[in-house]
């Protein structure tokens, strides 16, 4: 389901958020870092550059991550490996040191749960930070969920599993506060200057619409898309130097007290 090359399409805009939450982590000598759900493994291969004494192991339930993962020529030590996954089911041999998840847990059923489950994993002082989008208010969701719901796609879309709503900041707050865990939770809402023809329905082609493209034949993928893509020209109009898509992600960076 998942096109690694495309999801890349934007990597400085995607990997944004993932450096802003790390600067957050203040672990010095971690033995083992885990990355739940690390797609295309490049973010992976740059904790294992920062923690240069450190296993670093990511896990992802996309067998095309996986592929494109191992492939990176930092994944040919030993230091750096790529497993197929699934986060909801993942469990360490021992304590973790690190788990960091970057835009995952929106996909996650229950994922409140699971979040509590990973924090029981941590060792002692261990860290765990993770982030995800909080837009599923915005136009470019509503207008997937009105597509999708509609009178055309309905009856071809109805066991497909779009987007999950991710929590606000205060909730997972509570949640792993009353874990026992120190938290610090906050929200950024970035304003990604893209470039390009339409370039919102290039952003979500590499997340949101996967579940959808897959779903579909190429021919009514493509009927599909075309709506999508007149309703994000006007939600998203082009000004002279790009298109600004507003974007909301929910930081949460937690530690496991000694």
């Amino acid at each position: 389901m998942w096109d690694p090359g495309q999801y890349q399409h934007f990597a400085d805009e995607r990997s944004r958020p993932f450096f802003d939450l790390l600067a957050r982590v203040g672990a010095q000598d971690p033995r083992l870092v885990v990355d739940l759900g690390c797609g295309p493994g490049t973010l992976t291969a740059t904790l294992a550059s920062r923690w240069p004494g450190a296993q670093v192991h990511g896990i992802d339930s996309s067998a095309e991550m996986i592929e494109a993962a191992r492939a990176l020529p930092a994944a040919q030590g030993h230091r750096l490996s790529f497993a197929l996954g699934d986060v909801r089911e993942w469990e360490p041999g021992g304590g973790v040191d690190v788990i960091v998840s970057n835009a995952v847990l929106q996909w996650v059923p229950d994922h409140l749960s699971v979040l509590a489950r990973w924090a029981g994993f941590l060792a002692e002082g261990g860290w765990l930070a993770f982030q995800v989008p909080g837009n599923f208010g915005q136009p470019s969701h509503a207008a997937l969920r009105e597509l999708a719901g509609s009178g055309r796609w309905h009856p071809l879309l109805a066991g497909v599993s779009l987007n999950r709503q991710s929590a606000g900041p205060a909730e997972y707050l509570d949640l792993l506060a009353r874990a026992g865990l120190a938290v610090d939770a906050w929200e950024t809402t970035y304003l990604h200057l893209l470039h390009g023809d339409d370039p919102v329905l290039d952003w979500y082609k590499g997340t949101g619409l996967r579940p959808v493209l897959a779903a579909l034949p190429p021919g009514q993928a493509a009927e599909f898309l075309d709506q999508y893509r007149a309703r994000m020209r006007e939600a998203y109009p082009a000004a002279p130097y790009g298109t600004v898509f507003p974007f909301r992600r929910v930081f949460v960076v937690a530690r496991r007290l000694p």
